[in-house]
């Protein structure tokens, strides 16, 4: 029978997928599931009586009409009788690499071999919490600057991370195109205008030193952290340094005759900082691990210290800071 809008309506749902296909149109049908929800679509063949037979689904009955659905028919048809398959461009997208395949080749032979742990722990974190679960399934090529100019407008109420963000994908995009998992000159971040940042600075008074300082005795005291860790905010508060200067500094870094630390490789390239008294006392005085080549040694047997941050909140929350 010739499908039409009648017959198609006409047609009850049974227990079981039921298919009705047309008598003038080969190939073109309706699927009618046991919900009463109907479907049109094209079955064909490519390569012959012994060649795969493939389906396009052509929308629901209600969204289009039937007329409509058999236009489309025979505009698919028209490419099979000419040897075209509709599909293999479908095709072809699910075998593209995706985003998140090519981000971990990027992880493991670049970042984790070249890059500091600090820098692969951010990384890893950035690309964990702010990257979409829609951009990990995108083919690799088919990320665009529309694109990567959305996710950087839907981050900017927190300037600082968005411009992170864009700076992590701009460095796997570059390292893409050298690999040649996309073509040259093709990164989608070129051009993407980041946010101004504001550079924040915070310098404590009198009073609020003499109550850190009573705070850090404190937590020493009544064991709310490490030993390592609280002196690792010590000399934090007193040198200025960077955080993981000091989180990762080494014995062989340490020269307390002098009264230095000579940083071999900070974020500003080889540093010297000098210390006070009050920074060379805690160095005599930490207790020093012989199997773990750090001052300020975390958990784990012959690792520093990672992360401070649940001290460091409790802490300055009895400071009153």
């Amino acid at each position: 029978m010739r499908l039409t809008k009648r017959t198609v309506e006409k047609q009850k749902s049974t227990d079981k997928a039921i298919y009705l296909w047309d008598g003038d149109l080969s190939g073109f049908g309706v699927k009618v599931l046991p919900s009463g929800r109907k479907s049109y679509l094209v079955q064909y063949r490519i390569g012959g009586r012994t060649g795969r037979t493939r389906r396009v689904s052509l929308g629901i009955h209600g969204n289009i009409t039937t007329e409509q659905a058999r236009v489309e028919a025979k505009k698919l048809l028209g490419q099979v009788a000419i040897g075209v398959d509709p599909l293999a461009e479908k095709d072809a997208r699910k075998n593209l690499l995706i985003f998140k395949d090519v981000f971990q080749i990027f992880m493991t032979t670049h970042v984790e071999v070249n890059l500091k742990p600090h820098t692969q722990y951010s990384y890893r974190t950035t690309a964990r919490i702010r990257f979409p679960d829609a951009l990990w399934k995108m083919p690799i090529k088919e990320v665009d600057r529309q694109y990567v100019a959305r996710l950087h407008h839907s981050l900017h109420e927190t300037p600082s991370i968005a411009n992170k963000v864009v700076a992590l994908l701009s460095s796997f995009f570059n390292w893409s195109e050298r690999l040649g998992y996309r073509d040259d000159y093709t990164n989608p971040c070129r051009h993407v205008k980041k946010y101004k940042e504001t550079p924040r600075q915070r310098f404590l008074s009198s009073e609020e030193q003499r109550r850190l300082g009573e705070a850090l005795n404190e937590a020493e005291n009544e064991g709310l952290a490490t030993i390592y860790a609280i002196d690792a905010l010590r000399m934090l508060s007193l040198t200025g340094a960077r955080l993981r200067e000091i989180l990762h500094l080494k014995w062989k870094y340490v020269d307390l005759d002098r009264g230095v630390l000579n940083l071999p490789a900070s974020k500003t390239g080889a540093k010297t900082i000098y210390l006070n008294e009050a920074g060379i006392e805690i160095l005599r005085n930490v207790i020093r691990q012989f199997d773990n080549p750090f001052v300020f040694c975390g958990l784990r047997q012959g690792q520093p210290i990672h992360e401070i941050q649940k001290a460091w909140q409790r802490i300055r929350k009895t400071a009153g800071l």
